[in-house]
């Protein structure tokens, strides 16, 4: 019998470290990207906080517009945030990450 088959057969395979669903971590955007995203963030809010002040407006299409736009751009970039700051990147892959 040769030593690697009885070592095969009794070693157990080394084990993964538990991984926490919520971690974060700063591997996969540098920082000067991730103060960007964070600002957009930020920026992005508080555009939306500005626009529900507005109580009467003359034509409010452009206000409706803008209030998407600025919704959307909070909510995108929030997305982006929780992608590449927790282990979602790891669990969908990078080339997954980079088609969505």
């Amino acid at each position: 019998m040769e030593n690697g088959a009885v070592y095969n057969e009794t070693t157990e395979p080394q084990a993964k470290p538990p991984r926490c669903p919520f971690a974060c971590t700063r591997r996969h955007l540098r920082p000067w990207r991730l103060s960007a995203k964070a600002l957009q963030a930020i920026l992005s809010l508080l555009a939306v906080i500005c626009e529900e002040i507005v109580e009467d407006c003359i034509k409010c299409g452009g206000l409706y517009v803008f209030e998407f736009v600025s919704c959307s751009a909070f909510l995108l970039s929030l997305l982006i945030l929780c992608v590449y700051c927790t282990d979602v990147y790891e669990t969908f892959g990078e080339d997954k990450v980079q088609r969505m």
